[in-house]
């Protein structure tokens, strides 16, 4: 065809390919096929429909779409993905139709009804980059849409594309969870429930961590009960501050019930609203108002919860209804500042959360989690510091902790990650596999123990205890990332564990440290370089023997393999 018969126009193009498809395939062919088939007439077709596009190629467990617009093209992605979703809650785990989707607004050449061109190779490569469950958008595209439609956006910059001569600057549609969320009925057979933020209704913004702390408590509470599925923290905390309906909640939570209230506290009493909801039908099944004195924090909490998991299982023993009366603390003091300590804590800021620990500590030296966040604070310290004694104080704490309360799981994963970072490997696994044995439905201890699995030679299954972590977690903490990082580092996977630092809030000296070794590992030599110099900036005095003291490898090739990829980067030895 003569360049003078070649028509072109500018066209938004969604990719889409099944995640696995090889292994359903292989599992069962007829069946694959057949769900793949009933799953396109009856969720994509008509959501492309919807949003005006047009399917112009499909192949195998692929299909290319075009839209005039970008705006129609990301939200038939974000639709597409959370209807896949909901569409996998009805078959088993193993049988999930699962989509990647690349979106790229372009140049197109068309010939009859296909189209052709870097436009649509650009969506395709995005595709292949893209999480299960997610979407990535080329800045094309996002420059187009990202006024106009309520999703966020992560920026995960510029991305060298197979084929592709220029980098392509991307971006994640953050609305959408990076692995699609099921709904754990029928994961695990499990009542589901996400427990929303409860609202700070005292007028003082500075008793948001008050009100925080007590639905991470309800969370963790439910937690403890293995008959019941519980959307973890960072989820639920997505909602904070925003007017949602629980349907929308169960369709990207994947859960049967929600439970919302609020808190208002006063000088010396509390006040809290608690509602429980099915969220098929909006109903409240349960609502209650408690007013109590502020000495009886806990009562109210431990209340709150046994009347949850009664209408939820009525046939559960008095045994679980008295662990849900289970007391942190005595005394309020020390359980107010610790769960101020614990936000610190989560961001890395130990300098301001060790004195408000040893205050807790002082006021209640029976308070087992006051121990044990004071203990995880001193191997963070470790991470910049590198000082023995901070471990030593650390194992300390947390076996003090156990020892306090041996059935909290937090406190066995502190003790766990204290022993690995002193290497010692077999001691670390006795406290992690005993914190899951005590809660196995919480994410940190999931992704600490997966952390413990990657240091000592097991990747493969660490990353498959992430997955498990985002599954459970479709939103899941900073740090998350870093460790699945450190998980496909070992496994040679530098691409994607560049990916998975890159979903990071923020990068820290040890996290440059990384990622320029993933870069010079690749032979991407100026951006391993760049790394390098943020390394260097945030901590002047580093080298590679000090970093080396920090990651606990087991086997000795782990070690040679990262301070070479150190030292191709450039960093000083």
């Amino acid at each position: 065809m003569s360049d003078e018969r070649i028509q072109r126009r500018i066209a938004a193009i969604l990719a889409a390919d099944v995640v696995g498809y090889s292994r359903l395939m292989e599992a069962d062919e007829a069946s694959t096929l057949a769900a793949l088939k009933a799953r396109r007439k009856a969720v994509l077709e008509p959501l492309v429909i919807k949003h005006q596009g047009r399917v112009f190629k499909v192949s195998g467990d692929g299909v290319l779409v075009e839209f005039a617009s970008a705006v129609n093209a990301v939200l038939c992605a974000d639709e597409l993905q959370h209807a896949f979703a909901l569409a996998n809650a009805s078959v088993p785990e193993d049988r999930h139709i699962v989509l990647r989707i690349g979106v790229n607004l372009g140049d197109v050449m068309v010939e009859g009804n296909d189209l052709y061109g870097d436009g649509v190779n650009i969506a395709a490569r995005l595709e292949a980059l893209a999480e299960p469950g997610g979407v990535l958008v080329s800045s094309m595209a996002h420059d187009h849409i990202k006024s106009k439609i309520k999703v966020g956006f992560d920026d995960l910059g510029p991305l060298n594309l197979k084929n592709i001569a220029e980098p392509v600057r991307a971006y994640r549609v953050a609305a959408v969870p990076a692995v699609a969320p099921s709904a754990p009925k029928a994961i695990s057979g499990k009542p589901s429930i996400a427990v929303l933020p409860f609202t700070n209704m005292s007028g003082d913004p500075e008793q948001e961590y008050f009100s925080d702390g007590f639905t991470e408590d309800i969370i963790t509470e439910l937690s403890r009960f293995r008959s019941l599925f519980v959307i973890a923290r960072n989820s639920s905390f997505q909602y904070k501050g925003k007017n949602v309906d629980v349907r929308r909640v169960a369709r990207e939570l994947g859960v049967q019930y929600v439970v919302e209230g609020s808190v208002r506290r006063m000088v010396n009493r509390v006040r809290i609203t608690a509602q429980f909801i099915d969220t098929a039908t909006g109903n409240h099944l349960w609502s209650e108002r408690f007013d109590r004195t502020l000495e009886e924090i806990f009562a109210v909490q431990d209340e709150v919860v046994r009347t949850i998991v009664a209408t939820l299982e009525s046939r559960l023993a008095a045994t679980i209804a008295a662990q849900a009366r289970r007391k942190p603390s005595e005394h309020l003091g020390a359980y107010d500042l610790v769960l101020q300590a614990r936000n610190f804590i989560n961001t890395f800021d130990t300098a301001a959360a060790e004195p408000l620990l040893r205050r807790a500590i002082d006021l209640d030296p029976t308070y087992a989690q006051a121990h044990a966040w004071l203990a995880a604070a001193f191997w963070i310290r470790y991470f910049s510091e590198t000082r023995a004694s901070l471990l030593d104080e650390s194992i300390e704490l947390a076996r003090r902790s156990v020892a306090l309360d041996p059935n909290d799981a937090y406190c066995h994963s502190a003790l766990g990650e204290a022993h690995l970072f002193r290497r010692e490997f077999d001691e670390a696994g006795v406290s992690m596999e005993r914190a899951l044995a005590l809660n196995p439905s919480d994410p940190q201890v999931i992704a600490i123990h997966a952390h413990w699995l990657s240091r000592v030679g097991r990747s493969d299954e660490a990353l498959s205890e992430y997955d498990l972590v985002l599954q459970r977690d479709p939103f899941p903490p900073s740090w998350y990332w870093e460790g699945r990082a450190i998980a496909l580092f070992a496994l040679r996977r530098y691409e994607q564990a560049i990916q998975s630092v890159r979903r990071m809030d923020r990068l820290y000296f040890w996290d440059y440290a990384g990622l320029a070794g993933f870069f010079a590992r690749l032979g991407r030599t100026a951006e391993a370089r760049a790394a390098a110099s943020e390394v260097l900036k945030m901590k002047p005095d580093f080298t590679i023997r000090a970093m080396m003291l920090q990651e606990p490898w087991k086997n000795p090739a782990d070690i040679e393999h990262e301070v070479d990829s150190l030292r191709k980067a450039g960093l000083p030895d």
